[in-house]
């Protein structure tokens, strides 16, 4: 089998922090976190002080990001990274417990396939409805994802570098207070075509609600 070398552009994805830049999602983009919320305050019994204090601080749904490889089952890593380790690779993170990313990539054969999915837990459902919205805003020619967590968005796009084509396609989805982030792109080494809008568009989704119902499984 000839050897083809990788483009620059899916070069550059080989390396951790490149690929989460190249998303447009840097883990950053997120509000500061803030130490968990109190537990829900119960209502005023007939033995409380009119005068005490109340808790006015929401708690949250989600005070922890889950393990990022496991959210994804072995067959769709298969399915959609063929060749890849189905474990996955864990990527550093500055907070592990609020955001968390695994990745998978692999090529088999001239064909090249590279999933992300990344969780990140903001201190409201607030502040994670401003994160979600203030990115879609960066985002165009997509769609709604119906029955997606609370909200999701959905969008592929082709690159094209030295005649080789790429297809990237951006699942992001929001949980109350959490926000789920997928990637996945591929490209055809030998006749320098991308995989369909389709193929790639019901791929990202795929991975989506695994990670949601993964997020959910694992709610405190």
């Amino acid at each position: 089998m000839r050897s083809f070398p990788l483009p620059i552009a899916l070069t550059a994805r080989l390396s951790p922090v490149v690929v989460l830049a190249a998303a447009g999602w840097a883990l950053s983009s997120g509000p500061p976190a803030t130490p968990e919320a109190a537990e829900k305050p119960t209502g005023r019994t007939g033995t409380q002080s009119a005068s005490a204090p109340s808790a006015t601080q929401e708690a949250k749904t989600y005070t922890a990001a889950p393990a990022p490889c496991t959210g994804i089952a072995e067959k769709t890593v298969k399915s959609l990274v063929p060749g890849a380790k189905t474990s996955g690779k864990e990527i550093p993170s500055t907070d592990s417990k609020l955001r968390r990313t695994c990745s998978w990539n692999a090529l088999k054969g001239y064909e090249y396939r590279w999933l992300d999915v990344s969780f990140e837990v903001m201190e409201s459902d607030d502040a994670a409805k401003r994160s979600y919205e203030g990115r879609l805003e960066e985002k165009s020619g997509g769609g709604a994802v119906p029955g997606l967590g609370d909200a999701a968005y959905s969008v592929v796009n082709l690159t094209t570098e030295d005649k080789q084509q790429t297809r990237e396609g951006v699942v992001l989805a929001r949980a109350s207070n959490a926000l789920v982030i997928v990637t996945y792109n591929g490209s055809d080494f030998e006749s320098k075509k991308a995989p369909s809008t389709d193929e790639i568009n019901k791929g990202a989704i795929k991975a989506a609600k695994e990670a949601v119902a993964a997020l959910e499984n694992g709610r405190d």
